[in-house]
């Protein structure tokens, strides 16, 4: 087992090239969510599940239904090992570390130098829950607990939000008066922020506060 914590990080992987060894359903779970951050997958594997190769189909994927070479890494932002086959596992781990690739093994966190958290998506809020690899099915169940927690309307706040404080750093010059509207806002529930157009958050925050 890992003795020192691991860094957490978000990674922009838009437009990066990354490889998953393997084509299962565990492959394919890591390839979608790869897809959802915009990377460019490449997937090797002697056979594909259905979803595997439907996506290949769709040239959403680059499939090669074929045994697994070190030359496939190459390129390589992330790569992914999830074959069922642990002797494989262990050789994209080796020469994956060999071209300093950052690399994931599945249920292997030993052969890893990153892990995969649970994920609770609410765009583009993003909570990552991690055991360090000793306990994955609590990280399920508090990715469970999280998600019956987090308030439906949360996206539409924090995109509201943001486009508000995108226009008070333009619009208003005064840090001080920055910041209190910041907390003006910060007080106010996210629920009534969410159910207001932008004109009405304008008028109560940006407006009435350039007239005080």
């Amino acid at each position: 087992m890992k003795a020192s914590p691991y860094y957490p990080l978000f990674l922009d992987l838009s437009g990066s090239c990354c490889v998953v060894i393997g084509g299962g359903p565990v492959a394919e779970r890591k390839v979608r969510a790869l897809l959802t951050c915009g990377a460019n997958v490449r997937v090797v594997s002697p056979s594909a599940c259905k979803g595997l190769r439907t996506l290949g189909e769709m040239k959403k994927i680059k499939l090669k239904v074929r045994a697994y070479q070190p030359a496939d890494l190459e390129g390589a932002s992330l790569a992914f090992a999830a074959t069922n086959d642990e002797a494989t596992n262990k050789r994209v781990s080796r020469d994956a570390k060999d071209k300093r690739i950052p690399v994931n093994v599945a249920d292997s966190p030993d052969l890893c130098d990153f892990i995969v958290p649970a994920v609770v998506r609410r765009d583009p809020i993003l909570v990552a829950i991690s055991t360090s690899g000793m306990l994955p099915m609590l990280a399920r169940r508090l990715r469970q607990e999280i998600e019956r927690q987090l308030p439906k309307d949360l996206a539409r706040y924090v995109t509201k939000v943001g486009r508000l404080r995108k226009l008070l750093i333009e619009r208003v010059g005064d840090r001080k008066t920055r910041q209190k509207i910041l907390k003006e806002i910060g007080n106010a529930s996210i629920s009534e922020i969410a159910g207001m157009s932008m004109r009405e958050l304008r008028a109560r925050f940006l407006e009435a506060n350039s007239k005080s």
